[in-house]
């Protein structure tokens, strides 16, 4: 066993790269997260079953389009067309895989988006 005390983290490095990144590419980064995150919660992994949790994935897709809908005018439609889509998609797998779909305006995130239909 080492005597030497585990390396602690570069905060100063961290804070330096974090201040080079443009706001733009962390907020794109947050919504592909939380995109990443709603979709295998919502069973559409490799592992399918094994991960899904519909209550968890309402979460991630509602907090998404709450960041969305608040950076709408922050990010370009370059960025934020796509990130639009992507939620669409969620929303309505999430509408698929309810046993007993929420009415139109009351799923994930459509208090932001307004009812979202095939």
């Amino acid at each position: 066993m080492s005597d030497t005390p585990p390396e602690s983290p570069d905060f100063d490095a961290m804070t330096r790269d974090i201040a080079e990144v443009p706001a733009v590419e962390v907020i794109v980064t947050v919504a592909v997260n939380l995109m990443s995150a709603a979709a295998v919660k919502l069973g559409l992994s490799e592992e399918g079953e094994k991960y899904k949790d519909l209550d968890e994935a309402r979460k991630l897709i509602t907090g998404l389009a709450g960041l969305l809908d608040a950076s709408a005018t922050e990010i370009s439609s370059f960025h934020a067309a796509p990130l639009r889509d992507g939620l669409k998609s969620l929303q309505l797998a999430f509408r698929e895989a309810s046993l007993v779909p929420d009415e139109p305006g009351q799923g994930p995130g459509e208090k932001y988006t307004g009812p979202v239909y095939g």
